[in-house]
């Protein structure tokens, strides 16, 4: 009887043989629970660390806070002696909206001197404007130093001189100048180039 085992410890160890075959093809357990979809930044990466957010390189532009400032050595003298932002000519300078107003003009002359107004303005409403420009009123507009340009000039409907305007909109900051017999060259450029660099 000792080199035989008996039928009670032949059926114990089939059972045990029967239990570990069973459970060597059932799903194994664990204390985790069942994966989910993954998320967008799960799926993306090895070990699900997230994608990081793209910003934009260019920096928002500063509205500048100085008329003078703006403008070149060369720019300043042909301006010469023309007051600057006199009160009498209503809101000039950093307005409460973050806008500056510069206003070229003497008090007493009746037409000589320009008005620059530099805000932001996003992209849709300013492009909306400058086309309006060019289909309603003859503007033309190009493209120089990244942005777009408009203008327009024409005869003054009262005396013998030029009148105009000309915008200048990049990355949210329109410059927006109007004048009568006084447009010094390189102006806008040099206001451009104050902001932008």
């Amino acid at each position: 009887m000792t080199g035989r085992p008996t039928a009670a410890a032949l059926a114990a160890v089939l059972a045990t043989a029967a239990v570990f075959a069973l459970s060597a093809c059932a799903p194994e357990q664990s204390a985790e629970p069942a994966p989910t979809a993954a998320s967008p930044a799960d799926s993306a990466t090895p070990g699900g660390t997230p994608i990081p957010t793209l910003t934009p390189t260019v920096a928002p532009a500063a509205i500048p806070t100085d008329c003078r400032a703006i403008l070149t050595p060369d720019v300043q003298s042909q301006l010469g002696s023309t007051p600057l932002n006199d009160p009498a000519l209503g809101p000039s300078g950093v307005q409460s909206d973050g806008s500056l107003v510069c206003i070229w003009r003497d008090p007493a002359a009746d037409t000589t001197g320009l008005v620059t107004r530099i805000t932001r303005m996003d992209r849709g409403p300013a492009l909306d404007m400058l086309n309006d420009l060019v289909n309603t009123q003859g503007f033309s507009c190009y493209t120089p130093d990244e942005g777009t340009r408009c203008e327009k000039t024409w005869i003054n409907p009262t005396y013998p001189v030029n009148d105009g305007r000309t915008l200048f909109w990049r990355n949210d900051v329109l410059i927006d100048t109007q004048y009568s017999n006084l447009a010094p060259t390189g102006y806008t450029a040099s206001i451009i180039a104050a902001i932008f660099g």
